[in-house]
């Protein structure tokens, strides 16, 4: 289980603060919408592991083509299988 006992949770006032300038807010909230869909089918993440589960939902997100995915795990494959 993920220790969050450090983890400080900031609430933003989206009336106010919903966009600075060029920087929103929902990219973020998006990716971990996401994220955290993701990994609940695993029921738990293996804290040793998790930035490693991580990295697979930021890759899954900035790679959302399903066709594109799969050219790249073929390439990656083919790489170290040589």
């Amino acid at each position: 289980m993920l220790d969050v006992s450090d983890f400080k949770h900031f609430r933003i006032n989206h009336s106010e603060l919903f966009a600075d300038r060029q920087n929103h807010i929902n990219g973020i909230e998006n990716f971990w919408n996401q994220a955290k869909r993701h990994m609940r089918k695993f029921n738990g993440v293996p804290k040793a592991h998790f930035g490693l589960f991580l990295k697979e939902c930021e890759w899954r997100f900035n790679t959302s083509d399903p066709s594109k995915q799969l050219t790249q795990i073929k390439q990656w494959v083919k790489r170290h299988l040589r």
